[in-house]
C-alpha cells in the first residue's frame, strides 16, 4: 500500500471513533426491526431484515478495525455473514413467490398457509 494511502487510513481512523460506527449500526439496526415489524409486505421485511444483518456487519468490521488482538476475525465473521444472507435472500425470495402464486397476495397479513 502507498504510504499516502496508509496515511490517510490512519487520519480517519484517528477521526472517526469506535463508538461512531457502532451508534450507526444501532440506529440502522432499530430501522431495520422496526421496519420488520410495522411493514406488511413480505418483499419489504425481508429488506429490513438485510438492513439489519448489514448492520451487525458493520459493528463486526468496526471491532475487528479497532481490535488490534482480533487479527481481522471480524472482518472474516463478516463475510460468512454476508454469504448466509444471500442464502437468506435466495430462500426468502423463493418462498414470497410460491405464496404470490398460490395466494395472489405477499401482504404477510393475508397470508395464512397454516389454516384450511
Amino acid at each position: 500500500m502507498p504510504p499516502q494511502a496508509q496515511q490517510l487510513l490512519d487520519a480517519l481512523n484517528q477521526t472517526i471513533p469506535l463508538e461512531g460506527y457502532l451508534i450507526v449500526g444501532a440506529i440502522m439496526f432499530a430501522i431495520g426491526a422496526y421496519g420488520a415489524l410495522v411493514r406488511r409486505n413480505a418483499v419489504v421485511v425481508f429488506m429490513c431484515i438485510e438492513l439489519m444483518i448489514n448492520a451487525v456487519n458493520l459493528s463486526l468490521v468496526a471491532f475487528s478495525d479497532y481490535l488490534p488482538d482480533a487479527g481481522g476475525a471480524g472482518a472474516g465473521y463478516a463475510v460468512l455473514v454476508i454469504a448466509v444472507a444471500a442464502a437468506e435472500v435466495a430462500v426468502g425470495l423463493a418462498v414470497v413467490l410460491a405464496v404470490y402464486r398460490s395466494r395472489k397476495t405477499v401482504n404477510v397479513d393475508e397470508v395464512n398457509l397454516m389454516k384450511w
